[in-house]
């Protein structure tokens, strides 16, 4: 299957997997699609006993957190942005608030920035509630010279 294949499974019939595969930490993590918003997409991170760090608090591992959250922004350029590859991570800037419990997780991403070669997104990540983020972060990818936002995606 293609991105663009990928890309149509999920905004027509939130065949999120299909998109997945082409992050595969974030196929690994077992992230799931748990609100469809074709602006904002909530992502789940489902709660398993693999992913904690600390198991005295218990809290999950700081990099699965990350990791949750850099793929998470990785998937909403997936989706936003017209384009037949994967965009690179420049950098990923985060700020733990707080320990993220052993519960699943949420992360939503708002597009920034969308330049002709670099695009910046910023992720807050949540648990039981979402006004109380355990984490935010901001992340910087690199794009194909043809990438390109479909209008329905970026208007505000």
């Amino acid at each position: 299957m293609t991105l663009a294949e990928a890309r149509r499974a999920v905004r027509d019939g939130g065949d999120f997997g299909a998109l997945l595969a082409f992050v595969p930490y974030a196929e690994w993590l077992g992230l799931r699609l748990h609100q469809r918003d074709a602006q904002a997409p909530v992502l789940r991170l489902p709660y398993r006993e693999a992913l904690v760090g600390n198991p005295r608090l218990p809290a999950l591992h700081g990099g699965v957190v990350a990791g949750f959250m850099e793929s998470a922004a990785l998937l909403q350029l997936l989706l936003v942005l017209e384009q037949d590859r994967v965009p690179k991570s420049i950098d990923f800037s985060i700020d733990y608030l707080r320990s993220a419990r052993p519960e699943d997780s949420y992360a939503a991403c708002e597009l920034t920035r969308l330049g002709r070669r670099v695009a910046q997104v910023q992720v807050r990540c949540w648990q039981s509630e979402a006004t109380k983020p355990v984490a935010l972060a901001r992340a910087h990818f690199l794009l194909a010279p043809e990438a390109n936002a479909t209008a329905e995606h970026l208007q505000a």
